[in-house]
């Protein structure tokens, strides 16, 4: 009874490798400007208030029955609060949900270290959009590079 409960609140295992839907190499303009510059091949953003900051949308198709993983290298100075990845997922008909890096959230000064949040996908749910965001609560600075969105399919 016991095997039967961990195997029904287990995550999925995923299949082969992760295969990358898109890369970020720092050459993009991101959907949020007005707090976000170039910088050390990636992007800077600075801010004094709390907010998510939308880098990136990305339309997807015939993706389901798998782990989505957003990854990117982050540095971070003076953060007062903390600073985490976002990654909403669009459901055409079910609407939208997100998976938030809480878990391994930055605060203070850091540098720079791989961060990355995941979003599992059952059997039947298809996203059409997944958007990348940078979220700080608080104020300070993050540096964000080397962003990628990939999947590994589930057996």
């Amino acid at each position: 009874m016991l095997k039967w409960i961990k195997n029904i609140l287990s995550s999925p295992i995923p299949a082969g490798p992760p295969k990358v839907i898109k890369r970020f190499d720092g050459s993009e303009k991101t959907i949020t400007q007005e707090v976000v510059v170039s910088s050390e091949g990636g992007w800077l953003v600075d801010v004094g208030e709390s907010q998510s900051i939308s880098l990136f949308e990305i339309e997807v198709s015939d993706i389901e029955n798998c782990m989505l993983t957003y990854r990117a290298d982050l540095k971070s100075k003076e953060v007062h609060g903390q600073s985490f990845l976002e990654m909403w997922c669009r459901i055409p008909g079910r609407g939208e949900f997100f998976s938030k890096g809480l878990q391994n959230a930055l605060k203070g000064t850091n540098d720079w270290a791989s961060y990355e949040v995941s979003f599992y996908l059952k059997r039947g749910q298809q996203p059409d959009l997944i958007k990348l965001n940078l979220t700080v609560e608080g104020r300070g600075k993050v540096w964000i590079k080397n962003i990628e969105l990939s999947y590994s399919p589930f057996e």
